[in-house]
């Protein structure tokens, strides 16, 4: 098949189709959307046309037509969910006792009956009918969520299809129910004892010396007691840690306690699990046919820090033991400073002093802005969203923690000789960057998809967390 037909062929479901369970349905909508409304555009354009009308960037379109745009790339992204639960059954060949036709509810839900936006301000799928007039859709469309938590304007960006791949592999519902097949999630200390040589060859010299220390201490003490202990890893004792902080004292290594070692074995797992979500089931190089030679995939999910050198480890160690107590500085000045704002405000400032009851019944008792503008006596929901705007407030916390990061870092930095005050632009420039993917990997990429998730919020995230802190010392 063309690849422009995808864009209008939607792979659906079917119970009925005993051999497959799934089959593929023309939707006569999509079709005449792409063959009227955009003739003139070339197939190797049409993504991200489509993309630009669906998320209201051409406000020449009107709503159906925009919908319509979104259904062109529901289409086309249910042939990768489709073939990502074949490929997820295909990885685990005879270590499973499940089959893709299972996994299919979870991710291909999408039967393409409806014509739906989203409105980012407020996380809702919202439905399109014939004559312009918009509902709150009552069902929450996979595809949906993969369109919306995409970003086509990241220069590293990964490819639609490849996101979509990713977004159903690390789909919630799907891997719980992989996991009461026996496709559990191993603990850190598990990962940590099975890693092969690929995997540190992937780790800076000061991560590789951790993970021999580790091998040296735990692995033997598990060798030695295997047979009298379960079968899952446990966490290493306290003695393990301390022989663990003298093995790599020896070798020049110095973490300062054992809390912060545990720390630096979390994170060396949580790359472990990173490379295993590609490079256990994909390759992680691709062939470069004009060098002819093999590259690194550009869409691979990677940490932005150069971690070769000593000094480069110290400053990632530096951001993970002040990233909290940043993070709360950052929630206090903004908090204060929207307060002060709706005190300033002559329309608002009967509001400022409800301000905190609306966070508190929102990250605390997780209701909805719809449930609370009427406790605090407000007009509407719309006026609840000016007011407690809770992806602004997140926002201005990002950028705030950033700033406070970057002043603390390159005062470090200057004090270890690594730079200058000011520093170089070009350095100035790669060090925002790093920080910036560091802080949103380890908070605010989480805390947003929380704000995304809608009616099923959990408000778990380690942002959320930050929030009711404020809330119980201020309120």
């Amino acid at each position: 098949m063309n690849t422009i037909n995808r864009y209008w062929n939607i792979w659906r479901i079917d119970p009925a189709a005993e051999s497959v369970g799934y089959k593929q349905v023309p939707l006569t909508i999509a079709q005449e959307f792409v063959n009227n409304q955009l003739p003139d555009i070339k197939e190797n354009a049409l993504q991200n046309t489509l993309l630009s009308a669906f998320n209201g960037e051409m406000p020449d379109l009107d709503i159906i037509s925009r919908a319509s745009a979104g259904l062109c790339l529901r289409c086309y992204i249910s042939e990768a969910i489709l073939k990502e639960c074949k490929k997820i059954d295909y990885s685990y060949s005879g270590q499973k006792q499940f089959s893709y036709r299972e996994l299919l509810p979870f991710v291909l839900n999408d039967d393409g009956e409806k014509l739906i936006i989203l409105d980012r301000d407020s996380e809702m799928q919202l439905m399109v009918d014939d004559n312009n007039q918009i509902t709150n859709s009552e069902y929450n469309y996979f595809s949906l969520r993969v369109l919306e938590t995409y970003n086509a304007d990241l220069q590293s960006r990964m490819s639609l299809d490849n996101w979509a791949c990713l977004q159903t592999r690390q789909n919630h519902e799907l891997r719980q129910h992989l996991s009461e097949f026996g496709l559990r999630q191993l603990s850190d200390w598990a990962i940590l004892n099975k890693a092969t040589a690929e995997q540190l060859e992937r780790l800076s010299n000061s991560q590789r010396y951790i993970v021999e220390a580790y091998h040296a201490i735990y692995r033997r003490d598990r060798q030695q007691t295997r047979n009298i202990r379960s079968r899952r890893c446990p966490d290493p004792s306290s003695a393990q840690l301390e022989e663990m902080l003298v093995y790599l004292l020896s070798r020049q290594i110095s973490v300062s306690t054992t809390e912060l070692l545990v720390e630096e074995l979390r994170q060396i797992a949580l790359q472990f699990r990173r490379y295993d979500i590609w490079g256990s089931r994909e390759y992680l190089e691709i062939y470069n046919s004009q060098s002819d030679t093999l590259i690194a995939r550009r869409d691979l999910f990677t940490d932005s820090f150069d971690e070769t050198d000593i000094e480069q480890q110290e400053l990632i160690r530096f951001l993970r033991e002040n990233l909290s107590s940043t993070l709360a500085t950052a929630v206090f000045q903004e908090i204060q400073a929207k307060i002060q704002e709706l005190q300033n405000s002559p329309r608002y400032e009967p509001f400022a002093q409800r301000y905190l009851q609306g966070l508190e019944l929102y990250y605390c008792q997780i209701m909805s802005l719809r449930e609370i503008f009427p406790i605090l006596e407000m007009s509407s929901w719309n006026q609840a969203r000016r007011i407690l705007n809770p992806g602004e407030l997140l926002s201005q916390v990002r950028a705030r923690t950033i700033e406070l990061m970057l002043e603390s870092i390159l005062s470090l930095a200057a004090e270890r000789g690594l730079t200058t005050i000011p520093p170089t632009a070009n350095y100035f420039k790669n060090l925002i960057q790093q920080v910036e993917s560091y802080i949103d990997g380890e908070i605010f990429k989480e805390a947003t998809e929380e704000l995304r998730t809608g009616k099923n919020r959990t408000m778990d995230s380690v942002y959320a967390e930050a929030i009711r802190c404020y809330i119980q010392k201020f309120a």
